[in-house]
């Protein structure tokens, strides 16, 4: 099966529900599993602050918007990724808003503190900086840095993220490339006002970029956002179907499988979403490390529930997928 083309991309966006399920969807997975074996990959995730200056009408952590901020420091969060080392997770995600007040010097810290620590793959997503400090994140020994393009159009872009620069975000994304770290990214599917057209353009952005991970959601309404006045959630379904396309388009990219289902409450640790998503292509699954009491407040989207190991255990049983060397065993006690 050959994605070449938009006309092709467009075709198997609208295939009818059951020929997709008959065809698009087995094909993602032969082509996962050829590419990365059947096997699920786990990451830990730590969304260190949740304080942002730009005001992304879908937010719901947009500058001004009501709601109850923190930033951890360097220490604690070397703290909770050394916990993460003691379940036996070894590969990290530390995730922020964009924050002009974090100093970049202990972000340098947390990497190197944390590759110390000896996780194998660490990724970052802490916003746009200037182009030398990529470099310095790399050499600091961080692996890959998540900036997502969220629409490749250029005026819904600067529509939707107003205190944002369409082109700059561009550049942003190539001296990550030149830096040395492998470039993730992708884009919200479905957001209201979103046509046909414009996702089959952002999922053939994903393909030029070779992006290294496709962390793609469904629009997610935020409460209180401008977005979310305009429509409600996006489809599942059609999350379904990117995330089968980028895997036939991109076989080794990683694709994450923290997806919705049909009750929205249940958040981004729906049991049914993510098996859906396993059986149609994703492959990455996480474990937060934020305490319970702290979580809600990391809140880009409502219901933004992740889950931890014993919950990504069940979705390998109902996927037919194996877990991670080191993790198949009993769940260790949760983090305090």
């Amino acid at each position: 099966m050959t994605m070449q083309t938009k006309q092709e991309i467009l075709e198997a966006l609208t295939l009818p529900p059951e020929e997709y399920r008959a065809a698009l969807q087995p094909e993602a997975r032969r082509v996962r599993d050829e590419a990365k074996g059947n096997r699920i990959a786990v990451s830990a995730m730590l969304g260190y602050d949740n304080i942002c200056r730009n005001r992304c009408l879908y937010c719901g952590m947009r500058a001004g918007s009501q709601l109850e901020r923190y930033r951890y420091t360097p220490d604690q969060v070397l703290d909770l990724c050394r916990q993460a080392r003691e379940m036996g997770l070894d590969r990290l995600f530390l995730i922020s808003g964009e924050d002009p007040k974090f100093p970049f010097e202990g972000l340098l810290r947390m990497v190197e503190g944390a590759r110390g620590m000896g996780f194998s793959h660490i990724s970052l997503a802490c916003g746009e900086f200037d182009r030398g400090q990529y470099g310095e994140l790399k050499a600091a020994g961080a692996d890959e840095y998540v900036l997502k393009f969220e629409m490749s159009h250029r005026d819904t872009f600067q529509r939707l993220n107003p205190s944002a620069d369409y082109d700059r975000r561009m550049a942003a994304m190539g001296w990550i490339k030149e830096a040395g770290m492998a470039l993730a990214s992708g884009n919200i599917v479905d957001y209201p006002g979103q046509t046909l057209d414009e996702l089959a353009d952002d999922i053939l952005l994903m393909k030029e970029l070779e992006i290294s991970w496709a962390p793609v959601i469904p629009y997610l309404p935020a409460a209180g956002t401008p977005l979310a006045r305009e429509g409600g959630p996006g489809r599942v379904e059609l999350c379904l179907r990117e995330i089968s396309l980028v895997r036939v388009l991109l076989p080794a990219c990683d694709i994450t499988a923290q997806q919705p289902g049909p009750d929205l409450r249940q958040g981004l640790s729906s049991v049914e979403g993510n098996r859906d998503a396993l059986l149609s292509g994703a492959n990455l699954l996480f474990v937060d490390l934020l305490p319970a009491a702290q979580a809600g407040n990391f809140r880009v989207m409502d219901y933004r529930t992740v889950q931890g190991l014993e919950h990504i255990r069940r979705e390998a049983e109902l996927a037919g997928m194996a877990m991670p060397e080191g993790l198949a065993g009993e769940t260790p006690a949760p983090m305090g």
